[in-house]
């Protein structure tokens, strides 16, 4: 079966990812020049969008689940997996944060900046994460609710405790349950492959629609800040490509290899949407199905490495626009505050700027401050989610690496044949 490109000999030399660069090429210039009609081109994206997120928790659930079944009978294994993905999804967000707080000493871009308003603030934002019912909502008094309302932590823990115990039950119970869940899955990427079919239409009313509305008034007001963030963003990558490297890994190789759900995450700024894409890309690439379906869901939910480095950047650009002076005592909060944070952003509404104006006020700065950057967030938000894409392959291949250690397809029956999407479960 044609991987995802779904390239005929004829178009071999024109891949989907070179088919989505020319979309979001084409849709800038259309925003741009044409904004009428970048404008109308709205619901075009919108049912990518949904398209993509219509398969998202049945893929998570039935994913997550085999994956979890798969090292069942291997706690330890299955352990030492989620040991080695937390420890990095700490590493690379102070990592993250530490870039943020680096750029921001060495080019001050808040220095002088004008505090106007660039956007709004969503009405009744938290200022903090409850963690009491963050935790509490982590266990779902009704899964089939919480799958509906797209809710995807809760239906991961759900997810591996299903696993778990499915592994648990004996295999002649167990078969026939496996056997769905595998058709389940097999289905969902046969679905993903047709919808993805579409991206470079996707990409190019999506991009057209962003620069009909956004305009590029507000860019030009906090260039600075925009051009500090995506230099720490191409510090961040090259790091990862040193990681990479000392894995054993051709990081050029792996790059080319995940472009795809990279190029999706940078235009439709969602990571969620590049779930099944990143999967797929991730199998290619030799990387065992049981590793892929714990780590990638963990690491879209804990390791938002672009994200926290955009949270760091914006508070101390906002605290040198106010005037507030950032000592030693103010950066380790920040640290501190990020730190904490950015973990909790995955299952609260509007998580990323709840985690914003967290620090804001951790620091002595008013919620208010998040109009100042709001007008821009878009074009922000489009490299950081690219870059939380781009940093959880490493988590991936570094957890493969140090963590999964024996873990391979032969020992169990493979979920998806060959690791491409649309090929049929092997079902035992």
């Amino acid at each position: 079966m044609a991987p995802l490109s779904g390239s005929a000999p004829t178009r071999r030399h024109f891949t989907l990812p070179l088919q989505m660069l020319a979309g979001l090429i084409l849709g800038l210039l259309v925003g741009v020049e044409w904004p009428g009609l970048g404008k109308t081109l709205q619901p075009i994206g919108a049912a990518f969008i949904q398209a993509i997120q219509m398969i998202v928790i049945p893929l998570i659930f039935s994913a997550v689940t085999l994956g979890v079944w798969r090292m069942g009978e291997n706690a330890r294994q299955l352990g030492r997996v989620a040991i080695v993905a937390f420890i990095w999804f700490y590493v690379a967000s102070l990592f993250a944060i530490l870039v943020a707080l680096g750029l921001n000493g060495l080019f001050h871009p808040g220095v002088g900046a004008n505090v106007v308003a660039t956007g709004s603030v969503p009405p009744n934002l938290a200022i903090s994460v409850d963690w009491t019912k963050y935790l509490l909502d982590l266990i779902p008094t009704n899964v089939i609710a919480a799958m509906v309302a797209q809710r995807v932590l809760p239906t991961l823990v759900f997810a591996i405790l299903f696993g778990l115990d499915l592994a648990r039950i004996g295999d002649a119970v167990a078969r026939p349950v496996v056997g769905l869940l595998q058709a389940v899955l097999a289905t969902m990427f046969r679905i993903t492959g047709w919808i993805i079919a579409l991206a470079p239409l996707a990409v190019f009313a999506i991009m057209a629609w962003l620069f009909a509305t956004q305009g590029l008034g507000t860019i030009a007001a906090l260039a600075k800040l925009i051009g500090l963030m995506y230099l720490g963003l191409i510090l961040m990558v090259l790091v990862f490509w040193v990681v990479l490297a000392l894995l054993g890994e051709n990081p050029l190789t792996i790059s080319q290899g995940v472009l795809e759900p990279v190029l999706l995450g940078f235009t439709t700024r969602s990571s969620e949407v590049t779930l099944p894409v990143h999967i797929e890309a991730l199998e290619r690439m030799g990387v065992p199905n049981k590793v892929v379906s714990i780590v990638l869901p963990l690491g879209y939910s804990f390791n938002l490495d672009g994200s926290t480095l955009y949270i760091t950047l914006a508070v101390t650009f906002l605290a040198e626009a106010y005037h507030l002076q950032l000592t030693w005592a103010s950066e380790l909060t920040i640290i501190v505050t990020a730190m904490i944070a950015s973990k909790g952003i995955a299952n609260v509404p509007s998580g990323g700027l709840v985690a914003l104006a967290s620090v804001l006020v951790a620091i002595g700065l008013p919620v208010e401050a998040i109009a100042v950057v709001a007008g821009v967030d878009a074009f922000m938000d489009m490299g950081r989610t690219a870059v939380n894409v781009f940093g959880n392959t490493v988590a991936v291949k570094l957890v493969q690496k140090l963590g999964g250690q024996g873990l391979t397809e032969s020992d169990l029956p493979p979920l998806v044949v060959g690791g491409r999407l649309g090929e049929p479960a092997a079902v035992s």
